[in-house]
């Protein structure tokens, strides 16, 4: 059983911006902080790009949430 989110007008619009700001600029901002970080070589000891991986999923986590937010909106 899904849970129905209740929103006025305004929010629901901001919501939607804020999702669309993470898909857009976020993403392509985290994509390319892991490619800065995979061409300096070694992944294994790397922790630029495990912090840009670990933002990716953070950001992803996000996103997926406030989609299903929207979703029961």
């Amino acid at each position: 059983m899904s849970l129905i989110n209740y929103y006025t007008a305004e929010g629901l619009k901001k919501l939607r911006e804020e999702l669309d700001y993470m898909k857009s600029t976020e993403r392509l901002s985290i994509s390319n902080q892991i490619g800065e970080a995979r061409d300096k070589g070694d992944l294994s000891e790397n922790a630029e790009y495990d912090a840009a991986k670990e933002a990716q999923g953070m950001l992803e986590m996000k996103i997926s949430k406030l989609e299903d937010a929207l979703a029961n909106a």
